[in-house]
């Protein structure tokens, strides 16, 4: 693979958004738990819903063409992917459940739902095994 200056700028523009979503969930997760308490994992729940509310108007600027593809770039995968993945995960099921292709949709809910439960379960077991309980 060869990567040319443009591509290189977008990946440091990636980076830097990365960063700055990252440091977002981190103050957000602070306050929440000095604002709210710690019964609930309100900060998680706060970044995934404003994720999900904010990586739809990016998705939507764009196809509007009112945002670049570099600034989509940018912003999704950059920020929205430091501030959450959930974000991702939504946009996509959304736009399966808009195009009407309910089984796809219901499928990517279903097997990322287990999947990730399952990896979960699986890491901590390796964990345990190599570090022990």
């Amino acid at each position: 693979m060869v990567i040319d200056g443009a591509t290189m700028m977008q990946i440091l523009l990636i980076g830097l958004a990365g960063g700055l979503g990252t440091v977002a969930r981190y103050l957000v997760g602070l306050w929440a738990r000095d604002a709210l308490g710690t019964t609930f994992p309100y900060g998680t729940l706060i970044v995934n819903v404003v994720g999900c509310f904010l990586i739809a108007i990016i998705a939507h600027g764009a196809s509007m063409a009112v945002i670049s593809p570099a600034q989509r770039l940018t912003m999704a995968t950059g920020f929205m992917g430091g501030l959450t993945t959930y974000s991702s995960f939504n946009l996509e099921t959304t736009q399966y459940f808009q195009s009407r292709a309910w089984y796809v949709g219901f499928l990517n809910v279903g097997v990322t739902m287990i999947a990730c439960f399952v990896a979960g379960l699986l890491g901590f077991m390796a964990a345990r095994r190599v570090w022990g309980s």
